[in-house]
């Protein structure tokens, strides 16, 4: 049984680059995860030696910060604009769709069937994926490329919900749009403006955003994860700030604005069966943070010694697999 109060870490393996993405292949503690290196690697973390079960994949030109398994594929996008299609086992490039965005990719995922990828960048479009042929099926356009200040913005985040019939993506000034994911149609929007913080005076800069986002299992909720007002603008000095929100009806039904915890929420997942949400990031150290939907308080909280930029949980909910400044690392919660 997954019990927070028993969470422990189990291995760390260090690393001298950043690791921006990771997606686990499921019922292991295999995972591939993308690299400032530009290279994508796959490791076994279950292994007693990790690092000899390390292998190579070599294919972008900049930094990788999205990663998808569907099926027999891995997907990968990142700084070059590029997404590529692996064949997971054999290591091996299937195909690249070169420029697949205007500005840089922040993120891939793929549909619970693996039928489908989807992919946001900064060119403020998310695009959605035929998984078998990588053919475009749905360009979604609800973001405005200008933040109200005048400024580029970014596209950091999306999600699928359980069913796969939704598709919930956020942006630098904490716009939400949910998608229909069979015909590419808006279904709702709602803000999420305190995940955005702009300097009119010291440098006229903004910071923040929507940096990760998450259906409840059920798909009535969506979580927004980021970092509150920030007074510094040239650091991730904001309290880590997640929010929760009935998307349907737009209203805000918990949120959670650590006092002691700063730097941006860059992964949220939900128990399995809803007990708790989690919730990982950081800024120059890092956390986990485990919440409750029913009192709307912590139930735990942990020093990763990292900033993690993804983790992964396991078919039980007792198993974290993170990745983030120059390490991996994995914990366990076995009640």
């Amino acid at each position: 049984m997954s019990d927070p109060s028993k969470l422990k870490e189990v291995k760390r393996v260090s690393r001298k680059d950043m690791l921006f993405c990771l997606a686990r292949v499921p019922n292991s503690g295999r995972i591939f995860f993308g690299s400032s290196d530009y290279n994508v690697y796959d490791v076994d973390l279950a292994n007693e030696k990790p690092n000899d079960t390390l292998k190579e994949l070599t294919g972008h030109n900049s930094y990788v910060l999205g990663a998808a398994l569907a099926g027999e594929n891995l997907v990968t996008g990142g700084y070059d604009r590029n997404l590529i299609w692996w064949n997971a086992e054999k290591h091996e490039q299937i195909r690249t769709v070169k420029q697949a965005h205007k500005r840089l990719i922040r993120a891939v995922v793929a549909s619970p069937d693996g039928k489908r990828i989807a992919s946001v960048a900064d060119d403020m479009v998310c695009r959605i994926w035929n998984n078998d042929d990588s053919k475009l099926i749905h360009e979604l356009r609800g973001h405005k490329e200008q933040t109200p200040h005048d400024y580029p913005s970014m596209l950091y985040a999306c999600t699928f919900s359980a069913d796969g019939k939704l598709l919930a993506t956020g942006d630098k000034v904490g716009h939400v749009v949910i998608w229909n994911v069979e015909n590419g149609k808006e279904v709702t929007s709602f803000e999420s403006p305190e995940n955005y913080t702009w300097d009119p005076k010291a440098r006229r800069h903004s910071i923040g955003g929507i940096r990760s986002l998450q259906f409840s299992p059920d798909g009535k909720l969506l979580a927004v994860g980021g970092m509150g007002h920030v007074g510094n603008i040239d650091h991730l000095g904001g309290k880590s700030l997640v929010q929760v929100y009935d998307w349907k009806s737009g209203e805000r039904k918990n949120q959670y604005q650590h006092e002691k915890r700063k730097g941006l929420v860059e992964t949220l997942r939900f128990h399995h069966d809803s007990k708790w949400l989690l919730a990982a990031g950081g800024d120059n150290g890092g956390f986990l943070l485990f919440m409750d939907l029913n009192s709307n308080k912590y139930i735990r909280e942990e020093d990763a010694k990292m900033h993690i930029h993804e983790f992964a949980l396991n078919e039980e909910s007792d198993t974290i697999y993170a990745v983030g400044h120059n390490n991996m690392a994995v914990w366990e919660m076995k009640g």
